[in-house]
């Protein structure tokens, strides 16, 4: 990782909550994306040593009433660097109606939680690209609002980076080729055809290759 490229730090918060209704039947818990932190800002996250492991810690959220009989579980210290290579990702978030962090979670098989596998945060991102390649992957994938700051520090470095690309010029319909109700090309030949041993007069129109019926 380079040290020079923007980055922040944040913890990832996942809950495991009861599931209500018809669905219950087949399923009695759900894990959701709860919240993403702000760890440490800009300044901050260049000084700190990468933590690659991300423990899960058991958390008490601040309103306990919001979500019945709910766990919540922190990772903490994902990194979210910027690459000037996608700040087209960063400027459709920013656009978007809630500009958000998405996050990749996998549930692994070997660290339970009364029985069932955890939800894991594999990784965070603010570029709508990325998450549009995730979900194209099958990945599960969660959204969950980002927060002032951080919207600030990612719309400073999209006007700093950003360039949209030209909008190209339509062609003309003139240099639009031909095609027929089908869609296949037509072509059109400026040769003159030459009379044929039909008796009628003049007969300078086309005609079509073949001729009439035969007669009886």
């Amino acid at each position: 990782m380079s040290q020079n490229r923007p980055a922040i730090e944040v913890d990832v918060v996942m809950r495991r909550e009861p599931v209500t209704g018809p669905m219950s039947r087949w399923q009695a818990w759900r894990w959701v994306l709860g919240d993403v932190l702000l760890r440490a800002d800009p300044d901050e996250t260049p000084a700190l040593v990468p933590d690659e492991h991300h423990e899960a810690q058991a958390v008490e959220p601040v309103d306990a009433t919001a979500h019945p009989g709910a766990s919540h579980w922190l990772f903490p210290r994902f990194r979210v660097e910027l690459f000037r290579d996608d700040s087209e990702g960063y400027f459709l978030n920013l656009n978007s109606p809630t500009p958000c962090f998405w996050v990749v979670w996998r549930t692994d098989d070997e660290r339970l939680i009364d029985g069932e596998p955890l939800a894991v945060p594999q990784i965070v991102t603010l570029s709508y690209h990325d998450a549009g390649r995730w979900l194209d992957a099958q990945e599960r994938v969660d959204q969950v609002a980002a927060p002032p700051e951080v919207l600030g520090w990612l719309r400073g470095f999209v006007d700093a980076t950003y360039q949209p690309e030209p909008k190209r010029r339509q062609r003309p319909d003139s240099f639009k080729p031909l095609t027929d109700r089908f869609g296949q090309p037509v072509r059109i030949s400026t040769e003159k055809r030459r009379g044929g041993g039909g008796g009628g007069g003049g007969g300078g129109g086309p005609r079509a290759d073949g001729g009439g019926a035969p007669h009886g």
